[in-house]
Order: structure tokens, then C-alpha cells, then sequence
């Protein structure tokens, strides 16, 4: 795969690129720390002082950790989507799974009041989001089952997403006034938020969703073709069906839980992606997308800090801002991108 000159001198052109971004949004913020003292975190060696030590080892570090699995967990469950459902507006956010994570995590947060902090909190946080996109998924994926027509998938996923949108602003409605606060911050989106303690619960529930995708390539590259050649082929497309559903719910229900709900990167990534590299076979696609959706990540939470200000944007707009006009480009284009 990897002999391929040109592919790979894009993808070690997105590691170094990460590379640069990762320093920059480590060395952005409101208080100032210099390149020296960020030097010394990471070996060891010479003198930090304890407030911007606290700053990089709770704060920095956990967000930059943060942005790097939360865009590369959204732009595969994206590209998984695209994928099995043949759509190039599929996606976590817009076929309701993020909703349904939403709603799992608005149960928890409405009823309890605050935003689970601790690791048993935030397992019970991101069991709730996982329920909840479960749902979502399992009822796409019974419907899968009676209508082939992907545009009607599509249209029934928006459905579910509005569906349970309404009996989340219902909750809002009978929510106290601390919970709502809790809960309307959260929906905003947020890389800043996860402490060292809910990361590493979060990266350690990513991990297991991306390598279930890993074991989807082949039964999704024999899907682009079409059920029936999948088959032919050897391919089990329940099995397939399957494994998406179960890393796709890990993947988007856990960025959901303890991030909030982050519109468009699942959809615009996939089509950078293929833009970039000009392929559609998974086992190429699939590792890029991994790094342009860190890459994007990162760059969204750069601009959400405002450089400059003391103020932060909510991720979700910037990541709405940067997605719809790829997704404007794509359904203008008509462009296939699956074949």
C-alpha cells in the first residue's frame, strides 16, 4: 500500500502538518508560555514555573490528546457511514447518531445536574451516550433491512436526528435551571473540558472502535460495488453492517459524551480526503482520514480560541463553519465519491 511515492509523501505531509498544528495549539492560550519552558515539559530537563506547569499538564496536553482522537474517531465513523449507506452526506451527525448520543448523555445530565467529573462518572456518562446512538444506529440498521433506496435511509436518519432533538429540548423545558446550564454548555462543544481523568477513559473506549474499523476495510471496499458483489465475493454484509454499527456507536456516541455534539466533521473529512488523494480504496482512505480529521480538528480548535482574545468559540459552530461549505461544494458538484 505503502509504495505507492506519491500517497506516501501525502501522508508524511499530514504527519508533519499535525506535528506543526499540535505545537501551535499547545503554545496557544491566554497565558503566554514560552518554547523553552514547553522544551523542558517534555524532557525534563530545565525550569518550569508551577502555574504554567499546571496550565500544560491539565489543560494544554489533555485538549490537544482530545482533538487528536475526537477528529480522527468522528472522521472514520463518517467515512463508515458514507460508505455502507452509499451516501456522501452520511454521517454521524446528520443520520441522528450524534442525536441519539445527545439525548443518552441529556438523560444523565439533565436528571443529575452537571457534567460527570471522575472516571466512574464519566464511564456512566459515556454508557449513556452509547445507548443512545446505539438506538439510533440499530433503528437505521432495521430499516436498512426493508428499504434499499439510500436517499430514503437518508431522509429517515434526519427524521430520527429531529425526533429526538424535540424530546431533548422537551427535557430542557422541565430541567432545572443549573442542569439546563450544564447541559446547553455542553451541546456547544468543547475540547477543553475532558480532565486527565475523563481522557483517559476516552481514549481508552476510542481505541477499541478504531481497530473494530480496521477489520470493516474489506467488506466496505466490496460494498462500494454493491451488496450482491459482496457476497460473491465472500464478503458477509451483516457481518460488515454489524461491526460499522458497534464501532460507529463507540466512536461518535464517546466524542459526543464527553465532548458534545460535533457537527460536520464526519461528513466534510471523508471528502477532503478523497479530494486529497484521489482514491476510494478503503485501505488508503482509511489511514488518511484518520489524519486529515486530527488535522481539521486541531485547526478547528485553533481557530476557537480566538489567538489574540480571551474569549472561546464553540467548537461546534467553527467545525459547522468549516464542514457546510464542503458539503455545499459536494452536493453542487454531483460528484460520486464512491466509485
Amino acid at each position: 500500500m505503502f509504495g505507492n511515492s506519491r500517497y506516501t509523501f501525502q501522508l508524511v505531509f499530514l504527519f508533519l502538518l499535525i506535528i506543526v498544528l499540535v505545537i501551535l495549539d499547545i503554545i496557544s492560550g491566554t497565558v503566554k508560555i514560552s518554547a523553552h519552558e514547553i522544551f523542558s515539559y517534555f524532557t525534563g530537563s530545565g525550569e518550569i514555573t508551577r502555574s504554567h506547569l499546571v496550565i500544560l499538564r491539565d489543560f494544554r496536553i489533555p485538549r490537544v490528546v482530545t482533538a487528536i482522537f475526537a477528529g480522527a474517531a468522528l472522521s472514520v465513523s463518517g467515512l463508515q457511514m458514507q460508505t455502507i449507506f452509499r451516501n456522501p452526506l452520511a454521517g454521524p451527525y446528520v443520520l441522528g447518531i450524534s442525536s441519539g448520543a445527545s439525548l443518552g448523555a441529556a438523560v444523565l445530565v439533565l436528571g443529575t445536574g452537571a457534567i460527570a467529573t471522575g472516571v466512574l462518572a464519566s464511564w456512566g456518562l459515556v454508557i449513556a451516550a452509547w445507548i443512545g446512538a446505539a438506538m439510533v444506529m440499530l433503528l437505521l440498521l432495521l430499516v436498512t433491512l426493508r428499504i434499499k433506496n439510500i436517499m430514503t435511509i437518508l431522509i429517515l436518519g434526519i427524521m430520527f436526528s429531529s425526533g429526538l432533538s424535540a424530546i431533548i429540548s422537551i427535557m430542557q423545558y422541565f430541567g432545572t435551571a443549573a442542569a439546563l446550564k450544564s447541559f446547553v454548555i455542553w451541546s456547544m462543544g468543547s475540547l477543553g473540558d475532558v480532565t486527565n481523568s475523563s481522557l483517559t477513559v476516552m481514549v481508552f473506549t476510542l481505541i477499541p472502535g478504531l481497530i473494530i474499523a480496521l477489520f470493516t476495510v474489506k467488506g466496505l471496499n466490496a460494498m462500494m460495488l454493491g451488496e450482491e458483489y459482496a457476497s460473491t465475493v465472500g464478503v458477509s454484509v451483516k457481518t460488515t453492517r454489524i461491526l460499522v454499527f458497534i464501532s460507529t456507536s463507540i466512536l461518535a456516541g464517546t466524542v459526543t459524551a464527553f465532548c458534545g455534539p460535533i457537527g460536520f466533521v464526519g461528513i466534510a473529512v471523508p471528502h477532503i480526503t478523497r479530494f486529497i488523494i484521489g482514491k476510494s480504496d478503503m485501505r488508503f482512505l482509511l489511514p488518511a482520514t484518520v489524519l486529515c480529521g486530527i488535522a481539521l480538528m486541531l485547526i478547528s480548535d485553533l481557530i476557537s480560541q480566538l489567538p489574540g482574545s480571551e474569549r472561546i468559540l464553540p467548537l461546534n459552530a467553527v467545525t459547522s463553519l468549516i464542514g457546510i461549505p464542503v458539503v455545499i461544494w459536494v452536493v453542487i458538484r454531483g460528484r460520486k465519491s464512491f466509485q
